[in-house]
């Protein structure tokens, strides 16, 4: 990667870190809008908002289940690495934008200012899919939380019982806990993120080393080739691009670098950084972590038939008492992963506002005098994830149908600015990390790639098809884009015109918070 500056707005960048700060202060007056956010966030800590999100401890153990089913050991492994160099392609196109453009309405704010007609529609299309995409992951977060909760309740008192409604009170109580961690400062935040990545790593590191010297049994090194289809789609190729859908799952949220890019110093540079390391490091680990799975399985069947069989896994190999401890490792994990989730989608919210762009904008773009974050749009997304969670209560089918928008909606809004960005060519001006050359060609790959992905989320995924096997990713994703489209022509589309300048960079800089 070449490090450059293109921009007159980068100009004159110092090396210590005061005029860094100014420098990033400059950038963001450059592009219309007042400091209003503190930042405190270093590289490490833009990085671990990411690798949080992904969270290859909650995304392998949530997606491994269905992945014994729809290819089996082959397109775990293979499907990871795989997809990991796909996602690697889109990480670096969004790096680059996101050093052109470091704010944090990120997607959406790139999409308007890379299209070349209809800005307001790219952006506010963008935006909405950004937003569902992350409420639903936040919730979806926060559920598959509660019931990894429950399992642990369930091996320590057999005698509990799980039922909807008590999987909807443990997640409202997580989403409200993440709320209370999100409005206080943003030190705290960063330290927590900062924990969570060491929390992941460290977990990792003792699972895997558990499952490789502790079981009596291992598979032998040719299971890896082992190929399985219990989808009930007779087509062993589809079921083999169904499970590419394990790694896909796991890869999402690493756009929260991007939002966090107005709290980070040298941003132009931190933030791509941040996505690409990010998704770097998640491979690896994440890879190590599925061949321990894969090959401490001992029976198959039983294994892939039960609820969890991560946890059934754990059991088998490890015992209970044992399997009980590392339980709370990935129950850990899946929590911060739900923290560092609501912190990005509450700078969407904040950044999306700014522009006019939501009802109450006013509200959701305030910024906390004390704590110096925007707090009303933390309770704003956390209040949305809990009206998402509200049909668990009577069904998990209803529950996933409006969740299952999270994945697709989230691609689709990283695919947007990248395919503008990719459709603008040369005259795209790139910020201090750039691809250079490679960057068209790198684009391609990853708009390709994107579309593919989205197709496999709304496909269908287990056969026969009922009303509680059906996919309805393509009934939730077509509900958000009708009522973005019936609200956009009713009156967003004369009142938001995409990102919003507060004025020039002398009139902005007067705006700041001090």
């Amino acid at each position: 990667m070449s490090e450059r500056m293109s921009a007159p707005r980068l100009k004159n960048r110092h090396r210590h870190d005061g005029a860094v700060a100014l420098d990033d202060d400059a950038t963001l007056h450059a592009m219309g809008y007042p400091r209003k956010l503190t930042r405190r966030f270093r590289a490490f800590d833009n990085f671990a908002i990411s690798f949080t999100i992904i969270n290859i401890i909650s995304g392998i153990f949530s997606a491994f289940g269905f992945g014994m089913g729809a290819g089996g050991p082959r397109i775990l492994v293979l499907g990871w690495i795989g997809v990991s160099v796909m996602v690697l392609f889109v990480g670096a196109a969004m790096g680059e934008i996101a050093s052109a453009y470091p704010t944090s309405g990120a997607l959406y704010f790139s999409a308007g200012k890379l299209a070349k007609r209809n800005r307001g529609a790219w952006s506010w299309y963008t935006g909405w899919l950004n937003f569902v995409g992350q409420v639903g992951g936040t919730a979806a977060t926060g559920y598959a939380a509660a019931t990894f909760i429950q399992a642990f309740v369930v091996m320590q008192w057999p005698g509990y019982e799980i039922t909807g409604q008590r999987t909807v009170l443990i997640t409202t109580l997580i989403v409200l806990l993440q709320a209370l961690a999100n409005t206080y400062t943003v030190q705290l935040v960063a330290a927590l993120n900062r924990i969570s990545v060491w929390w992941l790593l460290i977990g990792m590191v003792v699972i895997v080393v558990c499952l490789a010297f502790i079981p009596t049994h291992h598979q032998s090194p040719s299971f890896i080739t082992h190929f399985v289809n219990n989808t009930g789609f007779s087509n062993g190729l589809y079921a083999a691009m169904l499970g590419l859908l394990v790694t896909s799952w796991t890869f999402t949220g690493f756009d929260g670098s991007f939002h966090m890019s107005e709290e980070t110093v040298k941003a132009t540079v931190n933030t791509p950084r941040g996505i690409m390391r990010a998704i770097g490091c998640s491979a690896v680990a994440g890879l190590v972590l599925m061949l321990a799975l894969v090959y401490a399985i001992r029976d198959y069947a039983a294994t892939a038939s039960a609820s969890a069989p991560p946890v059934q896994i754990l059991i088998d190999g490890l015992g209970a008492s044992t399997a009980k401890l590392l339980l709370l490792i990935v129950i850990g994990a899946m929590l911060f992963c739900g923290l560092a989730n609501m912190t990005s989608n509450t700078r969407q919210i904040f950044a999306f506002s700014r522009d006019g762009a939501m009802p109450g904008s006013q509200l959701w773009h305030s910024v906390s005098l004390r704590t110096r974050t925007p707090v009303k749009a933390v309770w704003l997304a956390a209040a949305c994830s809990l009206v998402l969670i509200i049909p668990a209560w009577w069904s998990h089918t209803a529950f996933t149908a409006i969740v299952s928008v999270n994945v697709v909606g989230l691609y689709l809004a990283y695919g947007v600015p990248i395919f503008l960005r990719l459709r603008l060519g040369d005259a795209f001006e790139a910020g201090p990390w750039s691809l250079g050359r490679w960057g068209k060609p790198v684009a391609r790959v990853a708009v390709t790639w994107i579309v593919f992905s989205s197709v496999l989320f709304m496909l269908p995924q287990v056969s026969p098809i009922t009303g509680t096997t059906f996919n309805y990713a393509p009934i939730a994703l077509g509900v958000v884009l009708l009522i973005a489209t019936v609200w956009w022509f009713a009156t967003a589309r004369r009142r938001f015109q995409g990102p919003v300048s507060y004025g020039s960079p002398d009139e902005v800089a007067a705006m700041d918070l001090i």
